[in-house]
């Protein structure tokens, strides 16, 4: 913590910018779950007369973080554990995509990040012995996973938030909605994806509160938006997970890649009509929790032979082939040979949500289905998250950093935040004195924001994304269907784009902007991969091509 001196000068710095300068921040992130609170507690312990900006277009604690139930997989425990075997699941997983040397400074640099977080106040399940409780998830070969009952990350984004509360050069923005980032466009430059160095000079955000938009000059910008899983009908993200950073650095001409990889949770119960869903973690398997289907029949030992703890891309697909088999929209997840109590004290909020709706897990199974669930691509990224564009960094599910390759390991993402985190709050550190503010930076030419006249028009045309996203480019692909669901994003592209230019801008007309985006890239990346390979699999080449390939978008 910064002495009171310095937390007295950071004060007065900021009441400056408040009443003169409201609008330039030496640091904005655009997004608040455990990458962006984590890469503000570490700037600002660093630089406490730095202005450390925290935009989000909902509460600060609505991010996927908080939505987070299995855990976060670590090696603490070097005498049952070791950091190859956490790699070599990472790879495997991975299936033959993953960055080597990524996947290393992750699962190594891991350790020390955790124990960052729990420094400041992130509590996880002991013993009573008083050692940490480990789980194992599908695609671990040893139980590494740490967690707090079935609420893992809401407990981490409680832990971070409240640490984000001790630094007043923090400050945290709700409700609003950021429409683009600024680059040389803005400045009546052309900018194609060939041009050198483009850079990011801040962003335009609809500031929901006041009813305008405003420009926002920024040193250096961390996306940290997180993940797409609203441009599928059937998602376990919350409502804001609408892919805004990847569709706003694609249109600012930044380097995207791997987006067809979506990893569909093999569990979220089935609930028709509901969304987003609600998780079923993987954990419940990992304690032993067996996939039925309507037969009755323990299917995955058929499909593979680490059976239902196989990876997440292996069971998803063998979910939806026992649905399309017997002609179901769901199988069931058999917990009723396990310890009721133990199941209850550890998945508290799983056991009453089933009860709510009339599932007493002791004695009932469950009703489960696959859902949208990770964004394994995003905005292609180095080791220190830095992006293609300049002063941009990303970090997050919004990022593609080569630790995931083709399939998310269980648990990997919440690591990989937090050493993702880090490191760019290192590199930046490195180069704080290098930025300058662009004060060429012309205003939005728009003169404020209200619900738009034809919101029909939009909430309809979000329907059909969603509709197509699921039926055409859902768990199993071809070339036909992918085709099919190109020509109808292009005109949904062609309506909205004509819609945008024409109307007052509005949250629900960004979003669905963005997320036809998103729809885009992974209709296009998953054409480009002429393979079947990890969480993309297309029945028109179902074998995996000995040529291993990043598509870069």
């Amino acid at each position: 913590m910064a002495d009171v001196a310095a937390c007295s000068n950071t004060l007065l710095h900021l009441l400056t910018l408040e009443l003169y300068d409201m609008l330039r921040t030496d640091f904005l992130i655009i997004g608040s779950g455990i990458a962006g609170l984590t890469f503000a507690v570490k700037t600002a312990r660093r630089f406490p007369e730095k202005s450390i900006t925290i935009i989000t277009k909902a509460n600060t604690d609505e991010t996927n973080t908080k939505y987070a139930q299995g855990g976060i997989a670590v090696v603490n425990d070097l005498e049952k554990d070791s950091f190859n075997k956490h790699i070599e699941d990472t790879l495997v997983a991975g299936d033959g995509l993953c960055n080597k040397h990524v996947v290393d400074i992750v699962v190594k640099e891991g350790p020390q990040r955790v124990n960052e977080i729990i420094e400041w106040g992130a509590r996880f399940d002991k013993s009573t012995t008083g050692d940490y409780m480990r789980g194992k998830e599908g695609g671990h070969s040893e139980n590494r996973i740490l967690h707090h009952k079935d609420i893992t990350g809401f407990e981490i984004e409680r832990a971070l938030v409240e640490e984000c509360r001790q630094y007043p050069n923090i400050q945290i923005h709700n409700h609003w909605f950021v429409i683009d980032i600024i680059t040389q466009h803005h400045l009546g430059y052309l900018v194609t994806k060939s041009t050198p160095d483009i850079t990011c000079y801040g962003v335009y955000a609809l500031n929901l509160q006041q009813n305008r938009i405003e420009k926002i000059l920024a040193g250096f910008t961390l996306m940290a938006s997180g993940g797409v899983g609203q441009v599928y009908r059937t998602t376990t993200n919350p409502r804001i997970a609408t892919g805004d950073g990847i569709a706003m650095v694609y249109r600012a001409k930044g380097r995207i890649e791997n987006m067809e990889f979506i990893q569909f949770h093999p569990t979220a119960l089935y609930e028709p009509g509901v969304s987003p869903s609600f998780l079923i973690t993987e954990a419940v398997r990992g304690d032993g929790g067996i996939l039925r289907n309507k037969e009755g029949v323990a299917f995955m030992p058929h499909y593979d032979s680490r059976a239902d703890l196989a990876p997440r891309d292996v069971v998803a697909r063998a979910i939806d082939s026992e649905m399309k088999r017997t002609g179901t929209e769901y199988v069931y997840l058999d917990c009723r040979h396990m310890d009721a109590e133990k199941f209850k004290a550890h998945f508290p909020n799983i056991h009453a949500k089933c009860l709510g709706i009339g599932i007493d897990v002791a004695h009932q199974m469950i009703p489960v289905a696959p859902a949208a669930h990770y964004c394994c691509g995003g905005i292609k990224t180095d080791e220190y998250g830095r992006s293609s564009i300049r002063n941009l960094y990303a970090c997050g599910e919004c990022a593609s950093t080569g630790l995931h390759g083709a399939n998310r390991l269980a648990s990997n993402s919440l690591l990989e935040a937090l050493v993702f985190a880090h490191r760019c709050a290192e590199d930046m550190a490195l180069r704080v004195d290098e930025v300058s503010f662009n004060e060429q930076v012309p205003d939005w030419n728009a003169s404020g924001t209200n619900e738009p006249k034809e919101m029909i028009l939009i909430t309809q045309s979000l329907k059909e994304v969603q509709l197509i996203m699921s039926d055409y480019v859902g768990i199993v692909r071809n070339d036909v269907r992918l085709q099919r669901a190109m020509n109808r994003i292009d005109l949904l592209h062609n309506e909205t784009e004509e819609l945008y230019r024409s109307a007052t801008l509005s949250p629900q007309l960004c979003e669905l902007r963005n997320l036809i985006t998103i729809g885009y890239l992974i209709i296009k990346g998953a054409q480009f991969r002429k393979e079947s390979r990890g969480l993309h699999f297309n029945t028109d080449y179902p074998e995996k091509s000995a040529l291993l390939q990043q598509v870069v978008l």
